[in-house]
């Protein structure tokens, strides 16, 4: 059992008809190292996936590994139990934030997963405000337990699923490629974050003053779709006049995946709560929810969990941010940004298969655009089947997977990156020739 297919096939046998990557990128990995894979047959590929966001510093940063080597034999599990590598890693996240908020904002350690955060945030503001209603966003992916998945907007996982928690709306994101008012952009004006504003206001909304209002800032499976500044700033506003905390869903963004720590940052608010996971433990599991200390109403033991206390993540995140700061990783973002959109973004005026290139930071997508003769969908698996084969791994996303997505390594060096970037645009601009030709020809 020591090649790709061999290995593929194990996981076929014996594991979960759930699992989904290797369905799209199927190869078995033997080892990776900064921002290159390499499979059971030899062959390197460029990560442009970063385990799904996790790996910020791409794979065994040395940093990382050598603050893992030394906690393990210190302690590697302690509940919630004080010990000087949480507090330090708590103390460091806090700092992160705007000034204005240190001081009253406090942190509670979840679960080992995002959702497990998420779970938490809806449980608090309901605790809280003593109300039971939440409204998310059409677009929106908070994760697969039973909450989050209700939160969730994808209807596809809930079609066989009763008995989600109730009480969730959905209102329009800003999604500006595809307005989901139908608006062009000349009468657009932000007019879908209206609809949260009347409701807030509206006797006849239809539900009751919610618990809470949770958002991703940049909608990452939804197809890395960022908010329009006047959206968020208006939400922001409304949710604020009405007493309903604003949960910021910073999992994929947070961690310096947009260009700041935090998403929000670039959006001058200032959330109820934010939600972090993924890139904070240094690919190790931990999720953070970080809360306005007037939430903080919870009796002893009212949200507990076995993993909250993951004393290598902590070593680990801490490593991280030891990294950005030493190396100026944020620096490395905005500039391997632009790099991305000057390569990019030409093609949304040079091919009519390319709707749209969007995202901030390191969490960027091209939205595909289908024809007569081909789906977006299926012109997008094409592409991504292009790079695979050239030795470069992307996911799809948003409606229909038709959203090619790239989550490189943040600290990624800018000859890779440009390597990378090659590959995809070459792999647009030939399958959408190919596919223009085999048309002309019928």
């Amino acid at each position: 059992m020591h090649g790709n297919a061999e290995l593929l096939e194990f996981q076929e046998r014996h594991e979960s008809n759930a699992r989904t990557y290797p369905r799209n990128l199927p190869l078995a990995i033997r080892r990776a190292s900064g921002s290159h894979v390499l499979d059971m047959e030899g062959k390197s590929y460029i990560d442009f996936l970063s385990g799904a966001g996790v790996l910020a510093l791409g794979h065994g940063h040395p940093q990382v590994l050598d603050a893992i080597v030394e906690q393990l034999p210190l302690l590697t599990h302690g509940l919630d139990i004080p010990t000087p590598v949480k507090a330090e890693f708590t103390r460091r996240h806090l700092e992160m934030l705007p000034e204005g908020m240190r001081d009253r904002m406090r942190m509670h350690f979840c679960g080992p997963t995002g959702a497990d955060a998420v779970e938490a945030a809806v449980k608090l503001c309901k605790t809280a405000t003593g109300r039971s209603e939440v409204i998310a966003y059409q677009g929106g992916y908070h994760g697969c337990t039973a909450g989050a998945m209700a939160l969730t907007s994808l209807v596809a996982p809930k079609r066989r699923i009763g008995n989600l928690m109730p009480g969730v709306h959905f209102m329009p994101y800003s999604y500006c490629a595809q307005c989901p008012l139908k608006l062009s952009s000349d009468t657009c004006d932000v007019n879908c974050v209206a609809m949260l504003e009347s409701s807030l206001e509206d006797s006849h909304a239809g539900f009751t003053t919610p618990a809470a209002v949770i958002v991703e800032l940049v909608q990452g499976e939804g197809g890395s779709v960022p908010a329009h500044p006047e959206f968020v700033r208006r939400l922001r506003e409304a949710t604020r006049a009405a007493g309903v905390p604003l949960i910021v869903d910073e999992i994929q963004t947070g961690a310096g995946r947009t260009g700041t720590w935090f998403a929000f940052e670039q959006y001058g608010i200032e959330p109820d709560v934010i939600l972090l996971s993924k890139a904070v433990g240094g690919g190790l599991p931990v999720s953070l929810m970080i809360y306005d200390e007037a939430l903080d109403v919870w009796e002893p033991g009212s949200h507990i969990g076995t993993f909250r206390g993951n004393q290598l993540a902590f070593a680990a995140g801490l490593a991280v941010m030891d990294v950005f700061e030493k190396e100026d990783v944020l620096a490395n973002v905005r500039e391997r940004s632009a790099q991305a959109f000057a390569a990019l973004a030409p093609l949304a005026e040079e091919l009519p298969s390319v709707l749209d290139v969007r995202g901030k930071g390191l969490m960027i997508g091209v939205e595909l655009a289908g024809t007569h003769e081909v789906s977006a969908a299926d012109l997008a698996r094409e592409i991504q089947q292009a790079c695979f084969d050239a030795g470069l791994l992307i996911e799809r996303g948003g409606r229909d997977d038709r959203v090619l997505r790239l989550l490189p390594p943040l600290n990624i060096a800018e000859e890779t990156f440009a390597r990378g970037l090659y590959i995809l645009a070459t792999a647009i601009r030939e399958t959408t020739d190919r596919r223009l030709t085999a048309a002309s020809r019928t």
